[in-house]
């Protein structure tokens, strides 16, 4: 059984990933938790107020009963069977909130959309989407507003290989492959005439090794040249038809490149692909 987390808003991007995550993990038992932090003004908001009249509860806005809908309307359009569904609802920090359900529920894996181009200097990702990534030691799946609604039969890795692929890193990968026929692409960027030094090797190897034993005609390694990391998997994406982009946290200098100091002008395929962070 996988447990699953998503936070929503009640936007449409929330209701998206919620929507993907189904459909990527439509072979596999899961709980779904949707959980919707409440600010100070949803207390305000989400009191219930009676009228004298009828006596019946009057609210307008009631972040609980939304809740509560989207919950009954996941159920209702659900076509597995193994799939179930739970609201959370509480009042207080985003952050504090997920970590807090991540105990209480072991939670596997968090979904969550993102917004996507609204002006010039938006961000890649979010500020929630990526305080959950930097602050939330869980896999995150960020879901971008234009997402294909498909398990992806194209996987970047993109990779400097400065980090030993742990068994967390190489697991986390690994199931993400074996919920479809999905190929993995290694590729890592480096300048002209540089060349990998020791480390990188040993860990480049190991990493070989274990998907030419795991994953047979189902990964390739490619090295890309003079080119900033940004522009090279912008081409690499755009050449090879990639449906999403796996990360490591622990690679911050990859993960501070691609989503938090690129801005939607300068990058485009954050709109359609999206990106799976693993934690170890």
């Amino acid at each position: 059984m996988k447990n699953i987390l998503i936070p929503t808003d009640f936007s449409e991007n929330s209701k998206r990933a919620l929507r993907y995550a189904q459909i990527l993990f439509s072979s596999v038992e899961c709980n779904f938790y949707v959980l919707y932090v409440g600010t100070l003004l949803d207390t305000q908001t989400d009191s219930v107020k009676t009228s004298k009249k009828t006596g019946k509860d009057i609210s307008t806005g009631n972040t609980k009963e939304k809740l509560v809908d989207l919950v009954e309307e996941c159920k209702r359009h659900s076509t597995e069977a193994n799939h179930y569904f739970y609201a959370l609802h509480e009042y207080g920090f985003f952050i504090q909130s997920i970590k807090k359900n991540l105990e209480e529920h072991q939670i596997d894996l968090i979904v969550m959309g993102t917004n996507g181009a609204s002006g010039i200097k938006e961000k890649v990702v979010g500020s929630n989407a990526g305080d959950v990534i930097t602050k939330v030691q869980c896999n995150t799946l960020v879901i971008p507003e234009k997402v294909i609604f498909s398990r992806p039969k194209e996987i970047a890795f993109p990779t400097d290989f400065n980090i030993f692929y742990s068994h967390g890193i190489i697991s986390s990968m690994a199931e993400m492959l074996q919920l479809g026929p999905g190929k993995l692409r290694v590729m890592n960027v480096i300048k002209n005439g540089d060349e990998l030094n020791m480390d990188q090797k040993k860990n480049r190897e190991y990493l070989f090794d274990y998907l030419e034993e795991t994953f047979p005609n189902r990964y390739s390694f490619h090295t890309i040249t003079n080119k900033n990391v940004k522009s090279a998997i912008q081409c690499f994406v755009e050449s090879r038809d990639i449906e999403m982009i796996i990360m490591v946290a622990k690679n911050l200098n990859f993960i501070q490149q691609i989503l938090f100091d690129s801005i939607v002008e300068k990058i485009s395929f954050h709109t359609k692909i999206p990106f799976y962070v693993i934690h170890e």
